[in-house]
């Protein structure tokens, strides 16, 4: 693989990655009514849940929900699920607090978990790699290098991505502190939520 190619594949990925979708929403999400301890947690969890649909999907997976309607509509219709009810919990959360500790308070092992669950379950995410990363493998050199190489460059940048953006809302939502301001966080975020749950349910396997 050329250097000139895989500037390329790095360029085009960053203009996809900043395209904010489920995963941002919900790291967004957390970082306006958690604030930037929310950040390692949700972070992480993009990035292990980047790394398992890098790996499913160059083992094959990618391929099956490609071909198959069935595969990629029930991961989908999961997806949009798990969304919508987060969205709908943290819009009912009660916005009862005036400064940062007595905020309503999401552990980080539960912030990993959903943002690991909501990354890796994107079938529009695991059928990315399989039709992306190919346009930038270079057929006269090893294939498998190649695309450990692009997987794992796609990882780092998701996440890197992900930590600009929960820290950029985090730090917008360390000046809101009024209970009347933590409510309007809470249904910003649990809007963006529902959002993103519609948005999955849209997904076309064709258009994937």
């Amino acid at each position: 693989m050329t250097l000139e190619l895989y500037s390329a594949y790095v360029v085009a990925t960053l203009i996809v990655l900043a395209i904010p979708g489920p995963t941002i929403m919900l790291v967004v999400s957390y970082a306006l009514s958690q604030g930037r301890k929310s950040a390692t947690a949700s972070v992480l969890g993009v990035g292990l849940g980047d790394a398992l649909a890098a790996t499913v999907s160059l083992m094959g997976l990618g391929a099956i929900l490609a071909t198959s309607a069935l595969a990629f509509t029930i991961l989908k219709w999961i997806g949009a699920a798990y969304l919508l009810w987060l969205g709908l919990k943290m819009w009912r959360a009660r916005a009862n607090a005036l400064e940062p500790s007595a905020m309503p308070d999401t552990p980080a092992k539960t912030i990993f978990l959903n943002a690991f669950v909501v990354t890796a379950l994107n079938p529009k995410g695991i059928v990315f790699f399989m039709a992306f990363l190919p346009l930038f493998i270079a057929p006269d050199a090893a294939i498998v290098p190649q695309l450990f190489l692009l997987g794992a460059t796609f990882v780092v940048l998701g996440v890197l991505n992900a930590a600009v953006y929960a820290l950029a809302a985090s730090a917008l939502g360390a000046r809101l502190r009024s209970p009347a301001m933590i409510k309007i966080i809470n249904r910003v975020g649990g809007s963006f939520l529902i959002g993103a749950a519609l948005m999955t349910a849209k997904l076309q396997r064709a258009a994937s």
